[in-house]
């Protein structure tokens, strides 16, 4: 099995900056690809940002590009999402998620991935 533990998240203005971190442990933890999501009530979880396991390769929903930036330390089985210029509309319950498949660059979404946290709220005020 494997953990996936969120944090970073809280409660910031327009224009702030906040930095999530996603702590992997478990049995598998080499060759995963990982993904960050988000949900606001009411709406579908949207893949947001994604890198794969060596990380040269990176992708980026378009409601984000520009300003969040994905990353991830190996060596400590770690990812993080830095987001850069939040906006109220960024406010949501933010996920990541670990992926074994490698059927698909960038995965299609929630389905190819094989684990999940227990997500971490990120609200921003105007």
């Amino acid at each position: 099995q494997v953990q996936l533990v969120e944090s970073g998240g809280g409660l910031v203005q327009a224009g702030d900056s906040l930095r999530l971190s996603c702590a992997v442990s478990g049995r598998r933890l080499s060759g995963y690809t990982m993904g960050w999501f988000r949900q606001a009530p009411g709406k579908d979880r949207d893949q947001i940002a994604v890198i794969n396991w060596s990380g040269v390769s990176a992708y980026y929903a378009g409601s984000v590009k520009g300003r969040f930036t994905i990353s991830r330390d190996r060596a400590k089985n770690t990812g993080y999402l830095q987001m850069n210029n939040l906006k109220p509309e960024d406010t949501a319950l933010y996920y990541c998620a670990a992926s074994w498949r490698g059927t698909n660059w960038p995965p299609a979404g929630i389905s190819e991935y094989d684990y999940w946290g227990q997500g971490t709220q990120v609200t921003v005020s105007s």
